[in-house]
């Protein structure tokens, strides 16, 4: 069991006794690139999880950290560290870095972690990672500070020693998930409800194409700067906008000849996007699952066509998934190049088509296709052996 491993490994190393934090992954149902837009996001937080076991060493400074899957460690002073080449360590000192800016008191520790959240496949191991050890050194410090501010710490956290200029939304998920529930979230406010997954004899398929991809890389800070500058133009005959959140399909139609095509492509992505949110919401409430898998090929149509943030691996597993009648909607999912799909699918065809598309996908591409099953979640919370 993950937890047992976690802790072992922990004793093993330091012969201490950790508490013990796991953090989920998440997936996103719809909403992809609303988040930093200040738009509308549906996650969910999954059954999909990084274990922590953390504790106090007696030193003031020395951390000393073990990433147990990859069998390495790594040790900094919190007197004096900085991003580095190392990318695992950073989401790590990211967050004690963030803790210390707000003036919270830390002293050495030391970590080790270990989880089942396929790496790269855009279920945001990288914000439980983040969300995972800040929730743990609020507990084991007794920071008093609240899920909600730790949910905006540890973005900071990513923007500050990785790079990536990211949303609110995969931290939110992570620290806030409750099972059996997906969130619409507002990323401009934080305001948020939760909807009941009532899908009935359907299930949530994932398709991890293994083709990985890096959020750091330029391709996402570009369409963030191309959003921002969509939002430039249109403030030159809208000063009230701060955003696409502001924008609606009949402003950027009005002032279609100021944009390039690439620059109106981008916000008419994301106008359209924070409107299927929407849209999503009602249909969940209706259970209206027709309409759900609708909203989920819009989307994918969107992301490939519009955003441009899709690869061929991905755009034929949603193609596969078309053909299939017992698959109501299917998209990519996340940052982009890369990663999953996620499928609306009948229960008893899940094993029929996980068959297929792993069949027909290694012919196509001469990969693998993982698959697998995933249900909502808790978010960040302490557990016991």
């Amino acid at each position: 069991m993950l937890k047992s491993r976690v802790a072992e490994q922990f004793y093993e190393l330091y012969s201490n006794d950790p508490i013990l934090i796991k953090a989920p992954g998440r997936i996103n149902i719809i909403g992809e690139h609303t988040d930093y837009n200040d738009g509308f996001v549906f996650p969910a937080a999954i059954d999909k999880y990084i274990v922590f076991a953390i504790a106090p060493n007696g030193s003031s400074r020395q951390c000393r950290l073990h990433a147990l899957d990859m069998q390495e460690s790594f040790e900094f002073d919190l007197t004096d560290f900085q991003p580095l080449n190392k990318k695992w360590p950073n989401y790590l000192m990211g967050v004690v870095s963030e803790l210390q800016l707000l003036g919270k008191k830390i002293q050495g520790f030391d970590c080790v972690f270990s989880g089942n959240i396929p790496i790269g496949g855009g279920l945001s191991s990288s914000a439980a990672l983040e969300c995972g050890l800040a929730y743990g050194l609020n507990v084991l410090f007794d920071l008093n500070i609240s899920k909600l501010q730790l949910t905006r710490l540890t973005q900071r956290a990513e923007h500050h020693f990785t790079g990536v200029k990211c949303g609110i939304m995969d931290q939110f998920a992570s620290m806030m998930g409750k099972v059996e529930h997906a969130i619409k979230l507002d990323c401009r406010s934080l305001e948020y409800s939760y909807f009941k997954l009532n899908l009935g004899e359907y299930e949530l398929l994932l398709c991890d194409s293994n083709v990985k991809h890096s959020l750091a890389s330029s391709a996402y800070n570009t369409r963030r700067l191309e959003c921002d500058t969509g939002v430039a133009i249109l403030k030159k005959h809208y000063p009230e906008i701060t955003s696409l959140r502001d924008v609606t399909l009949d402003m950027l139609k009005a002032e279609r000849e100021a944009f390039s095509e690439v620059i109106f492509k981008r916000c008419q992505f994301v106008v359209d996007e924070n409107q299927r949110v929407v849209e999503i919401g009602k249909a969940l409430e209706n259970n209206d699952l027709q309409a759900v898998g609708r909203l989920l090929f819009e989307g994918h149509k969107g992301l490939r066509e519009l955003y441009e943030v899709s690869c061929k691996e991905l755009d034929f597993l949603v193609e596969l998934a078309q053909k299939g009648t017992y698959i109501l909607g299917a998209r990519m999912m996340g940052g982009g190049f890369g990663g999953c799909t996620i499928n609306l699918i009948h229960r008893s065809k899940v094993a029929y088509f996980r068959d297929h598309a792993q069949r027909q996908y290694e012919f196509r591409f001469g990969k693998k296709l993982s698959t697998f099953k995933v249900v909502c979640s808790d978010g960040v919370k302490m557990i016991r052996l």
